[in-house]
């Protein structure tokens, strides 16, 4: 029986994209692709979100990429302007979730340094019953270790709990491990699957 449901946060509760930030700060959106694909990359976000510090990755990029030492520098010093809105329809079934005493968790990749400035902005995640936080664990998704993590910290047992994510590599792992899950895609799928799962009523 599924008694509880873990949320990731980004691209399913919380709009976040790096070109929020860097839209104006390039003189061409080809440039901005070629800096956010080659030099702050991917892996490098990876990093921030499995624990290494700012200073140590952004550091590390600015000695490579000189010429990219002052647009790596504004994620030092403007990182919440990353944040885009809440995911409007997400947070009501949230909200919904939340009336009807649902226990919820998050499982979220996110840096420790930059996780108080979205606990700040968005109400919303003080319903959680409890939030396993990657750059915390020093553990990222997909590893399977931050999926055990939250379950030891939280008591939870994985049969127990449904898992929603926006990212499919993600969704695979908690799946391997027992969770239900849900690939979000959109707020009104999601709401469908919760309700097959008997956890979302009406």
């Amino acid at each position: 029986m599924i008694k509880n449901v873990v949320f990731d946060f980004g691209g399913v509760l919380i709009d976040w994209n790096l070109r929020y930030l860097y839209q104006s700060e390039f003189s061409s959106t080809e440039e901005m692709e070629c800096f956010l694909s080659d030099v702050f990359t991917f892996e490098a976000n990876h990093r921030l979100d499995a624990g290494e510090s700012f200073s140590s990755v952004i550091g590390e990029l600015q000695g490579k990429f000189p010429k990219y030492k002052d647009a790596l520098a504004l994620l030092l010093t403007r990182w919440p302007d990353t944040l885009g809105n809440e995911i409007t329809g997400t947070v009501e079934t949230l909200e919904k979730l939340h009336v009807q005493q649902t226990p919820l968790y998050g499982l979220t990749n996110w840096s420790e340094e930059t996780f108080p400035y979205a606990q700040e902005r968005f109400p919303f995640l003080e319903y959680f019953k409890g939030i396993t936080v990657s750059g915390t664990v020093k553990l990222a998704k997909p590893d399977p270790r931050i999926y055990h993590r939250l379950l030891s910290d939280f008591s939870l047992k994985a049969e127990e709990c449904v898992f929603i994510d926006d990212r499919e590599d993600n969704i695979m792992v908690a799946k391997d491990l027992g969770f239900k899950a849900i690939h979000f895609t959109d707020p009104a799928l999601m709401n469908s699957a919760l309700q097959e799962f008997g956890i979302l009523k009406g």
